[in-house]
């Protein structure tokens, strides 16, 4: 017996405007910590971000001790250190070069021969982990919104700097810096435009 296709739901006007529409890049932060399960929260939405072949590759790093603050504000461009120093947390997303390794797990199907095809090419693999971890990092400023914080992402640092500093010896490198936190005082620029759907949009 055929089944019935599965019914999809669309998202309340508050829960897209929360998500998307009212969605601002937070520039100052209060004072009010950001708690482990709060942290877990973001991570139990985002890990379920699509991904080529489910490899997964994104990693994220949390730094909100003061000891892991000293290490990685120097490596941010200038005009970016206060707004991290004034962030609860600040997650290093990351992608991990050797994703092949859990193919096994996360594609048991052909996971196996998926590992060993990917294992003999590095530069490949980097162009996947790469794309898929830039997918990934999207749903989880989105997983940031849905558990009621704030995201502040920033490209302007030394991604060499930081892979030395925190990821030496291993298989991560870093691609954004994101600030999380509660919103402080002023935090947001004022809203700039956006293109309308004739600039941006093309039908075939």
């Amino acid at each position: 017996m055929t089944q019935a296709p599965p019914t999809l739901f669309a998202l309340e006007e508050q829960a897209r405007a929360l998500l998307f529409t009212e969605a601002r890049t937070a520039n100052t932060f209060a004072d009010t910590p950001v708690t482990d399960q709060e942290l877990s929260a973001i991570w139990e939405l985002a890990r379920w971000s699509p991904s080529a072949a489910n490899t997964q590759p994104l990693r994220v790093l949390f730094v909100r001790t003061e000891e892991g603050k000293a290490r990685l504000i120097p490596h941010l461009a200038e005009g970016n250190r206060a707004k991290a120093a004034g962030a609860p947390v600040v997650a290093v997303m990351a992608y991990d070069l050797d994703f092949h390794e859990h193919m096994p797990t996360v594609f048991p199907a052909r996971g196996e021969q998926m590992r060993e095809n990917l294992g003999g090419q590095p530069q490949l693999r980097e162009g996947m982990a790469r794309q898929s971890a830039s997918l990934q990092t999207g749903v989880f400023l989105l997983a940031v919104r849905a558990t009621g914080l704030a995201a502040g992402p920033m490209g302007g640092f030394d991604a060499a700097g930081i892979d030395a500093e925190f990821f030496a010896g291993t298989t991560w490198r870093s691609h954004l810096v994101v600030n999380i936190g509660h919103p402080g005082v002023d935090p947001w620029f004022p809203r700039l435009p956006r293109l309308e759907h004739d600039q941006a949009l093309a039908w075939a």
